[in-house]
């Protein structure tokens, strides 16, 4: 504990927090990769040092670089990031151009397709390189 430092496992709401609720919800589901944002790579030592005291597996984790807009901000929900729109393929082959992966052969119609497709296709060797940026958050 020493390493990670203290953080709240009970909010004063009295609800679950975050790195206990993700840790028993995944060892529930059986998880055994996680592949998250740079911006969670904190989360990380916590989720694991809870893992052990509760003795369940741990995953094995990657994390790729972080979304920024124009402003080097990430973007999501809590930025205010617009939500994706339209045809779900697109927005799917949207995000694997974003971590750098091969475009498939032909490009999907349905998004079961696109799936079945990317299982073999992921090559985490191709993500982007992650860096630190002057104000916290770490992005491509």
């Amino acid at each position: 504990m020493r390493d990670v430092g203290d953080f709240v496992i009970r909010r004063a709401d009295g609800l679950f927090a975050y790195q206990l609720a993700v840790v028993v919800d995944d060892a529930l589901q059986g998880i055994t990769h996680v592949v998250r944002g740079a911006d969670l790579l904190a989360s990380t030592p916590r989720q694991i040092w809870l893992q052990r005291q509760l003795g369940y597996p741990t995953p094995a984790y990657l994390h790729h670089a972080v979304a920024l807009d124009a402003l080097g901000m990430k973007l999501s929900k809590q930025s205010g990031a617009a939500p994706l729109t339209g045809n779900p393929v697109s927005a799917l082959t949207r995000a694997w151009r974003f971590l750098d992966q091969r475009d498939p052969p032909s490009q999907p119609v349905a998004v079961r397709e696109f799936w079945q497709w990317a299982h073999s296709a992921w090559d985490p060797r191709r993500l982007p390189p992650v860096a630190m940026l002057p104000h916290g958050i770490i992005g491509a």
